[in-house]
């Protein structure tokens, strides 16, 4: 027999299941199954509790839970899991790392099925991460953070699984509605938040007995739940990025210019999804299921670019440059894109005598489009002009003054170069699976059972972009081109002088627009077609006797891939031209599990795992071609030599579960990898023309290989208990902190350790929450330590995204059972983020985007 701690945990999870359940003998549904029928309305308590009853590590958090703090996009929202950590972009979580592992080398699934990457810009260049800040936290019912892989789940997980749980139908058969209408004011460009969703459905069908409850599962066997999401802002960003002479003469902080970078951003994400049931009796039930989520966005970046001459000399404690040599850039980045992702999936499950059979088939894209890029230069180069400058602006951002020039009057800019780029990125994956679990008698255990299955995905990757040039481009000064007065920014510290003018370069120059023999190479050198096949098979053995708990088993994963591109050769005469370039991968791999748990006491357990994992070489890491991007400075080649990371993982924890969904935990881990992926960043000038017309400045060129051994190991530690013992009113309090330590290493270059990209030693959350009589109020920071970012050709040119800490205010009202008002304040410490250079920790990047306030209400019938 199962122990009476496992009985009642499982009484208290059907317990939110349908009314009719507890008229019928239990069904053997798991606690997570559980969760998944009551999604949508789930506590933290039946999370808690799944927790506690899962076989392997794992985190659970629930809608409820993602309302009680101002996060918009579910990567906001797993920040607050222990164990993870959170990589930001214009002002948004977009990117989650597991235990210091960055976001190419996890997986995120949807209802199961693997989500292909929507975006092409991921932190290491591996293309595979998920950018979370496309699905809206009002499209899903529940997260699950698996730390520790199962047999049964797809191995391509080195730092963990992220699995989003969609909204379905409750078993009562009862209609539901959950309703959000709000608002918003975003404090730095004084904009507004459209923040709307509807989620609604029921049982249908069959009989219903008279005073509407369920008589048995014949009653009401279909179900439909429509989901709907709708988010619109307009975030601005302050940005100033310095960059250093570092000429071996000079102090190492003397500029060789710097950007003064005013972003208006306008994001309108959208969600919708439907998900269709049909379970006639206890032991058969079947699943339709489709969704779209997604952002379309629009970015206008001016930019103000102040360029010495290199021949600075130090004078009242700054430095003095001459100005003669170059000069000041202005220029517009119009561009507009789409970010999107589709699921569909059919399956169903049926439980024939003591055995159970599911099965699924799927279908998910991701797709990145580029609409169009405009990027405008103006050039004013001053016959004669000094600047004075040094590094005691905010955040060691630069101070100067300009003699001699008057470089905020657009009458002396006259407009250089102009170019327009598109992009489109389709990822494509098929899947179908099957899964059969049978109990079997092999030893005295009170439970035992092996669960067989097979797996097949199949994913094609597109990649196509087509740059443009503009013939006879007039010398139009700006004036003909800007608008409005002075822009003053970045708090006060940095003048942009008149705007350049969305819209008007391209309406002037429309039929000027050409493809030049540059651009069809560019173009050629974007292409990329890949296809990507994994085949799987496992078995995994599950027991229980008494106290002790073990699973166990091996995963088979054959990997067959192939990647076309295209490459860039030069004939006898000097000409270029390209040609296809193509290369094939096969490779196959064992990952064996063995996972126990073992009950201390009643909600006292430890845990001791090893698992086994894989992380593929990215589609930009291993493709055998060039690819040019001058709209982001950035020129990547690939090596089609690469071989995929794999990981043995190692854990042990001790978890104290404590009343109303209270936690007190501590573990260790550590992950070894073999063939971990280096990506080496360099910084070269080329020329503006040519292949490289559209680069200004200094860009990024990036290349890849595999590192020796590497490691990341460390403690999480959890603690989260509401205080129902205090007096009266106190009693709602309650309190949390998690924290994770993770002391990572890799060869970043030959004989040279380091930090495994993205990996913070130190990431902690910390909230305190008030939850009584209707009120519940929740204050929540966020810290993250020092981490790199990009490497660099040196340890003088990382990248490192230094520490920063925020804090946010979520808070509603009950005004009635069925409304609630609801307030939140986001970013309340206004954070910059900043990115240093080197040792020496030299800002090149700060940029900031002020607080976030909210209002409005939740509907719920």
């Amino acid at each position: 027999m199962a122990s009476k701690r496992s009985l009642l945990s499982l009484l208290i999870l059907q317990g939110y299941a349908a009314t009719a359940l507890a008229q019928q003998p239990p069904s053997p549904v798991s606690a997570i199954e559980t969760l998944v029928i009551e999604a949508q309305r789930s506590s933290n308590t039946v999370a808690r509790a799944v927790q506690e009853e899962a076989p392997n590590l794992v985190n659970i958090m629930t809608v409820e839970e993602m309302r009680k703090l101002p996060d918009v996009n579910i990567a906001e929202a797993v920040r607050r899991i222990p164990g993870v950590s959170l990589e930001t972009d214009t002002g948004e979580g977009r990117y989650i790392n597991i235990r210091g592992i960055d976001a190419d080398l996890n997986s995120t699934t949807f209802g199961g099925l693997r989500l292909p990457p929507s975006n092409n810009a991921s932190p290491f260049g591996g293309g595979r991460a998920v950018a979370l800040d496309a699905i809206p936290t009002g499209l899903v019912g529940a997260i699950t953070v698996t730390k520790t892989n199962l047999p049964e789940q797809d191995a391509e997980a080195l730092g963990g699984t992220i699995e989003i749980t969609p909204k379905t139908a409750p078993r009562n058969g009862k209609f539901f509605f959950d309703g959000r209408v709000g608002s918003g004011y975003e404090s730095l460009r004084g904009t507004g938040i459209t923040d709307l969703s509807v989620s609604t459905g029921g049982r249908f069908g069959g009989r219903t007995a008279d005073k509407g409850e369920l008589e048995g599962f014949g009653d009401k066997p279909f179900s439909v739940v429509f989901t709907s999401s709708y988010y619109e802002d307009k975030r601005g960003v302050d940005d100033v990025e310095p960059a250093f002479l570092d000429d071996g003469i000079h102090s190492p902080l003397t500029y060789a210019g710097w950007d003064q970078r005013h972003y208006q951003y306008n994001r309108k994400r959208h969600g919708i999804g439907i998900d269709l049931g049909y379970q006639p009796d206890r032991n058969n039930s079947y699943f339709v299921r489709a969704f779209d989520a997604g952002y379309t966005e629009t970015v206008l970046r001016n930019r103000l670019t102040i360029t010495p001459d290199g021949n600075p000399v130090v004078a009242g404690g700054g430095f003095v440059d001459g100005m003669t040599a170059n000069g000041f850039d202005k220029t517009l980045r119009d561009e507009k894109e789409r970010i999107n992702n589709k699921v569909f999936a059919i399956g169903g499950k049926n439980t024939i005598d003591d055995k159970v059979l599911d099965y699924r088939l799927g279908y998910t894209r991701g797709s990145y489009t580029k609409y169009y890029d405009y990027n405008s230069d103006f050039n004013f180069t001053p016959a004669a002009a000094t600047i004075n400058y040094n590094n005691s602006g905010s955040g060691n951002t630069p101070r100067f003054a300009v003699n001699g020039a008057d470089y905020l009057n657009p009458a002396n800019y006259t407009l250089a170069s102009f170019q327009n780029s598109t992009q489109d990125i389709r990822d494509h994956e098929a899947s179908a699976a099957t899964n059969l679990k049978l109990p079997v008698k092999w030893s005295n255990a009170d439970e035992e059972s092996i669960k067989v299955g097979l797996n097949g995905r199949w994913r094609n990757r597109s990649a196509t972009g087509q740059p443009y040039s503009y013939t006879a481009i007039p010398a139009i000064p700006l004036t003909a081109a800007s608008g409005g007065g002075n822009v003053n920014f970045y708090g006060g510290a940095y003048d942009n002088g008149p705007q350049i003018a969305a819209g008007s370069l391209q309406n002037i120059l429309a039929a000027n627009q050409k493809i030049s023999a540059n651009n069809a190479i560019n173009s050629a050198l974007q292409t990329q077609n890949d296809k990507e096949d994994v085949y799987a098979t496992y078995a995994q053995y599950q027991m229980t006797d008494g106290k002790l708990g073990i699973i166990g088993g091996v995963r088979f994963e054959d990997t067959r891939a192939q990647y076309g591109a295209n490459a860039k050769g030069v004939d006898a005469n000097g000409n270029a031209f390209v040609s296809p370039v193509n290369g094939t991968s096969h490779y196959s791999n064992f990952f064996p599990s063995l996972q126990l748990k073992y009950e201390l006491m009643p909600s006292t357990q430890i845990r001791a795992a090893y698992s086994s994992t894989i992380a593929r070489p990215g589609f930009n890491q291993i493709t055998p071609s060039l690819n040019i991007n001058p709209s982001a400075n950035l020129v990547t080649q690939g090596n089609p030599n690469l071989k995929p990371i794999t990981a043995n993982a190692f854990d042990l924890s001790f978890e104290h579960y404590l009343p109303d969904a209270g936690i007190l935990s501590v573990g260790l881990f550590d992950k070894e990898f073999s063939n971990y992926i280096v990506g080496s960043t360099t910084d070269q000038t080329f020329p503006n023309n040519g292949l490289f017309a559209g680069f200004v400045g200094v860009a990024h060129v990036v290349s890849y290989s595999n590192a020796a051994k590497s490691h990341a190991r460390g403690l999480e530690f959890n603690y989260e208990q509401k205080f129902k013992s205090l007096p009266e009113a106190l009693s709602g309090l309650g309190a949390g902190l998690n924290y994770t330590f993770v002391s990572s290493s890799f060869e970043i270059r030959p004989g040279e350790s380091s930090s495994l990209p993205s990996t913070s030693r130190h990431t902690a959350n910390a909230s305190v929450f008030y939850e009584r009589n209707g009120l519940n109020m929740r204050l929540g920071g966020y810290y993250l330590s020092r981490n790199l970012w990009a490497i660099g050709g040196s340890s003088a040119t990382d990248v490192f995204s230094e520490p920063r800490f925020s804090l946010d205010l979520g808070g509603s009202y009950a005004i009635t059972r069925q409304v609630a008002l609801y307030f939140a304040a986001k970013n309340l410490t206004d954070t910059p983020l900043t990115f240093s250079e080197g040792s020496s920790n030299r800002v090149i990047q700060r940029e900031f985007y002020g607080p976030t306030y909210q209002l409005g209400l939740n509907i719920t019938y």
